[in-house]
């Protein structure tokens, strides 16, 4: 009964996969609240956290399609575990910086970028490893409950680490996401799946392999205007960096409040994900994705305009839930029209924009920030993102048209 609800959890693979990159997401999120409080306590500038973004948006656009040539070439499960490596490594030297005392922001944007260095190659990895771990009718469950994954993990995550901060400072957080990156390690080891490309789909890392990428999703039109929609749309309403902002200064609630704060997208997502995880299918997926879209949009309206935690928590609830759906419907569209051979490339070139995006707008909005407030900066990103579903809804009627019958587009 449970299998049918949600039945990429038949695959024992799947099921081994999820439960350790839950454990590693939860702490890659405490990471994250770590990093942006620790750099806005020690410069208290809306500018310095907005450097951050930009720091996590520069390797992606030069690292990401490598990445994809690399996991449609090579053993993608061999090259998500270095790379989990090569994070566990940087996790400690967080820790160890915070330890001894001498961590200073120069340190906190050199350990980033490299964080985001291997990223670049671990996340198209992961993602076209997902298809070859479930069954093709299993997709779409499977991409609902990596959704799920995702935004409990960012409950659980500054949840947590808005506690340990309030008590003991961010050292232990950091300390939490190096344990965390062992637990994945060891999952990847126990999963069956050989992560072995096939032969024939293989082509050579070169300039000829990504333009077949390149060629292939602007061949396609749900798979590069649903990667313009939501580049445009996160880096208008990409302000999750400012949250010590608001925590500190707007709504005044401290470390624990900005747990909260960030934790609210994803109770909105978890529920959001938890009721289409056991659909088979989204019927006009098209219209619902552009209706997603612009309620993410007015939820970060609410949100910059609010002088209230709970109506802020609320808004950023809207948030989520809108940002859930648009993921899902994003992922099973792109993952379905893909072939296997080219999934990594596809992939590479969706986190240019699906991360390009939110960390892009994140350097903005600290500019933004520094010049109107966050506050009114924030909510000119929602109108930003809803002016930016008008034009794409009006100018792409295979957009907004789109369902399961017609996904030649």
């Amino acid at each position: 009964m449970f299998f049918k609800k949600f039945p990429a959890l038949a695959s024992s693979d799947f099921r081994i996969w999820w439960a350790g990159q839950l454990v590693s997401s939860i702490g890659n999120q405490m990471q994250i609240v770590a990093v942006n409080w620790q750099i806005y306590t020690l410069t208290h500038s809306a500018l310095a956290l907005g450097l951050l973004g930009l720091i996590r948006f520069v390797p992606i656009i030069f690292c990401s399609l490598l990445g994809g040539m690399i996991a449609d070439n090579y053993n993608r499960k061999i090259t998500n575990l270095i790379m989990q490596f090569v994070m566990l490594a940087i996790a400690g030297a967080f820790f160890s910086l915070t330890l001894t005392h001498t961590v200073v922001p120069a340190w906190i944007y050199a350990l980033t970028l490299v964080h985001t260095i291997a990223y670049s190659f671990e996340l198209p990895t992961r993602h076209a490893f997902i298809p070859n771990i479930v069954k093709t009718e299993q997709l779409s469950s499977a991409m609902s409950l990596n959704t799920i994954l995702r935004e409990t993990a960012t409950i659980a995550g500054p949840s947590l680490a808005g506690f340990l901060i309030a008590i003991f400072d961010v050292g232990p957080v950091y300390l939490m996401n190096v344990l965390s990156f062992l637990v994945i390690i060891v999952s990847l080891a126990f999963i069956k799946a050989s992560g072995r490309v096939e032969k024939s789909s293989q082509s050579a890392v070169s300039w000829r392999s990504m333009k077949e990428g390149l060629n292939f999703v602007r061949s396609k039109t749900m798979i590069w205007s649903t990667m313009i929609l939501d580049f445009f749309a996160t880096f208008f309403s990409g302000a999750m960096t400012l949250m010590p902002i608001f925590a500190v200064d707007v709504l005044k609630v401290g470390p624990q409040g900005l747990g909260i704060l960030y934790s609210a997208p994803s109770v909105g997502a978890v529920i959001t994900g938890l009721y289409i995880a056991h659909r088979h299918t989204i019927s006009k997926q098209g219209k619902v994705l552009l209706i997603a879209v612009v309620f993410y949009g007015l939820g970060t309206i609410i949100f910059g305009l609010s002088k209230s935690f709970w109506l802020s928590c609320l808004a950023l609830f809207i948030v989520g839930a809108g940002d859930s759906i648009s993921a899902i419907i994003r992922n099973v569209v792109r993952q379905t029209i893909t072939p296997d051979k080219l999934r990594g490339r596809m992939v590479a070139i969706s986190m240019i924009f699906f991360i390009g995006g939110p960390q892009l707008g994140e350097f903005e909005a600290g500019i933004v920030a520094s010049l109107i407030g966050a506050p009114l900066g924030v909510a000119l990103g929602g109108v930003g993102t809803i002016a930016v579903v008008a034009i794409m809804a009006y100018l792409l009627p295979q957009l907004r048209n789109y369902s399961e019958k017609n996904r030649s587009f």
